[in-house]
């Protein structure tokens, strides 16, 4: 196993802001073993943005503490707890109390552990994340153990990669079950059956058209009225399926969709900003510094700035701590 005090800890803001795609983490997974662990370190002058990935993520702080945001809810972590995220709830690090925190992270792809288990066992490890809602208590806390086992695993796992052989990758694929076997027991309390997996994805199936117009038509204006109306759902039938689907509000949902479309632009192209809201689809551009200040905590000409003398920096090694 990886030796503790031998961990060298990355620049977070290098490593995952580039992979940040119009809101979505896009991590660079082995396809053969879609299973990694980083050591990395955050802090407050190099903020990473709000985000949501397809894959499923552990992350235990090292040292330092963080409040985590998750779509409008906040949790204050210290150092030994365990932080256990999903895949459809828009979160990010939003403040640092002491400065900056060090972290180790794992993240996997579902499909490693639906391909390599049993279908019902799988089902039962995957469950912490796949029932995430309002109410999702996202952290274990250090007192409960697990977070110190888990950390342990997480450095036995990145010991084994690049799993570039059979054996390697046999062995992370069985410390990555020994973890989710820790994370589901604390959960035990929040199973519920096969069947309302069933209609989660089945919800989740209802409401793609929609993601498929709001991709294709987000500059366009687009009520609530219209979004229910393209399902064939009356208003509060459509919200209610919305909600229980994404864990957040159609407006909410298609005001982050746009900022992330915004970012983009402010990033990699010199466009007024004024012309940049419209094509996002923000007609009203004192909304569109409100919308973008309440997801960023600061204006849109500032993230411009910040991005534009972040761009040269992303490139320098980081030195180990």
């Amino acid at each position: 196993m990886r030796g503790i005090s031998s961990i060298s800890y990355e620049d977070a803001f290098s490593v995952i802001e580039p992979q940040i795609a119009e809101g979505v983490h896009v991590y660079p997974f082995d396809d053969e073993c879609p299973l990694d662990v980083r050591f990395l370190k955050f802090g407050r002058k190099r903020d990473i943005r709000l985000n949501r990935h397809e894959y499923f993520e552990l992350l235990f702080v090292r040292s330092g503490e963080v409040v985590y945001q998750v779509q409008d809810r906040s949790f204050h972590m210290d150092p030994g707890d365990l932080f256990v995220m999903g895949s459809s709830l828009w979160h990010r690090m939003s403040d640092y109390p002491r400065g900056s925190v060090k972290a180790a992270v794992l993240y996997f792809l579902p499909g490693l552990v639906q391909t390599s288990a049993a279908p019902g066992e799988a089902l039962e490890l995957l469950r912490p994340f796949i029932v995430q809602d309002d109410g999702f208590p996202h952290i274990i806390p250090a007192a409960t153990g697990i977070p110190r086992q888990t950390f342990g695993l997480m450095c036995s796992i990145a010991s084994e990669l690049p799993a570039s052989t059979p054996p390697s990758r046999l062995i992370a694929r069985t410390y990555l079950h020994t973890v989710l076997a820790l994370v589901a027991r604390h959960y035990a309390s929040y199973r519920g059956t096969d069947k309302a997996h069933q209609r989660r994805q089945h919800d989740l199936s209802r409401l793609r058209p929609l993601f498929t117009f709001i991709d294709a038509n987000y500059s366009a204006p687009l009520s609530l009225a219209r979004a229910a109306a393209l399902l064939h759902l009356s208003r509060a039938s459509f919200m209610r399926l919305f909600r229980q689907v994404t864990g957040d509000s159609f407006v909410s949902y298609l005001n982050r969709f746009r900022v992330a479309k915004a970012e983009e632009l402010l990033a990699n192209t010199d466009k007024p900003i004024a012309e940049i809201g419209q094509e996002v689809g923000f007609y009203d551009q004192s909304y569109f510094g409100a919308t973008f200040r309440v997801l960023h905590k600061m204006t849109p000409r500032e993230y411009r700035r910040r991005m534009q003398n972040d761009c040269g920096s992303r490139e320098r090694p980081t030195s180990a701590d």
